[in-house]
């Protein structure tokens, strides 16, 4: 272990009367429980190597800090100054000032583009869903289906004087929002999300429906957008059953109280997914798109669920962890 230099020192303890603070806890809790050598080994084959030139961060360093944009919804230089500024976030990156300087926004940059160019948030996202599975967190014979809204710039005072051409706007109610949308398929006893689709906002929640399910469902729930689907559950899942909600009006207004209550009961346990969503939105911030295009805020998405994931999992991994 290197000799620790004043800054690093500095940042661990002179302070008699610093307490920890839940951004302490946080993230010391998610040292403990993400799967770093897992993780690293998904990218490894894709990151540069040491040649003759300028050596590269280590792949571990990047990767934390790629993990700490997505769960305080930090871009490349908002990142790099937060380095600069909050001890904690340099302590968990394993940065020392005292030896070395943070990354750049540029670096920072690039790697997320080697993510995205080699697919590899969405392999990211499959290899945690493969160690949950490890640790007994096995999926069931029930999904869940649900698809929400991330907005999208609708401005057009930019350098091409246009909207991005592959978010569109649909209609909610009585509300038209423009963006994409994310359609994710959680698992109706663990509530850990198992698979992700991102699409255009205007595209209907049932079109991505076969790509939410696994095949061995028994159960599939949803809301009322994904009523009358039994030929497409089938033709994924041969066994499963629609669980979906029923609409309850019928032609002259009258409320059907018997499909009412029955929605009301799929409801508690179709309720699960929005606690996903929950974490992506509210806790990660991922309530607007950062980039253009679909194919880089696909890659932000599947990375936010595997950091919720984890997330929802973390008292059952804590457990696992030895003191």
């Amino acid at each position: 272990m290197k000799q620790q230099t004043l800054a690093m020192a500095a940042d661990q303890g002179f302070e008699q009367h610093r307490k920890p603070t839940r951004r302490d806890q946080f993230l010391d809790t998610m040292n403990r429980i993400v799967p770093w050598s897992e993780l690293c080994a998904v990218i490894e084959p894709y990151y540069p190597r040491g040649g003759n030139g300028r050596p590269p961060i280590g792949l571990e360093r990047m990767l934390r800090i790629h993990f700490l944009q997505h769960w305080f919804n930090l871009a490349d230089f908002a990142c790099e100054e937060a380095l600069y500024d909050s001890a904690s976030l340099r302590r968990f990156a394993g940065i020392d000032l005292g030896r070395e300087a943070g990354p750049d926004a540029t670096t920072l940059l690039k790697f997320r583009h080697l993510l995205e160019q080699h697919h590899l948030n969405e392999k990211l996202f499959a290899e945690v869903g493969r160690v949950l599975q490890g640790s007994g967190m096995t999926l069931k014979t029930g999904t869940i289906v649900d698809a929400t809204l991330i907005a999208a710039p609708s401005s057009t005072k930019n350098a091409e004087k246009a909207r991005d051409p592959e978010m569109h706007q649909t209609r909610k109610g009585q509300q038209w929002y423009f963006g994409m949308k994310l359609h994710i398929g959680v698992d109706s006893q663990s509530g850990l999300a198992h698979s992700a689709v991102v699409t255009a906002a205007n595209v209907h929640d049932k079109h991505p429906l076969p790509d939410l399910l696994h095949g061995q469902e028994r159960r599939v729930y949803g809301d009322s957008a994904y009523a009358s689907q039994k030929d497409l559950i089938r033709g994924k899942a041969p066994q499963a059953r629609d669980f979906t909600n029923c609409r309850t009006r019928r032609l002259g207004g009258e409320v059907d109280e018997i499909k009412r209550s029955k929605n009301r009961h799929k409801s508690k346990i179709r309720a699960r997914v929005e606690h996903v969503f929950g974490v992506v939105k509210r806790l990660w911030g991922f309530t607007k798109v950062r980039y253009r295009g679909l194919a880089k805020n696909a890659g932000r998405a599947f990375t936010a669920l595997a950091l919720a994931n984890i997330y929802l999992s973390r008292h059952r991994l804590m457990g696992q962890v030895r003191p």
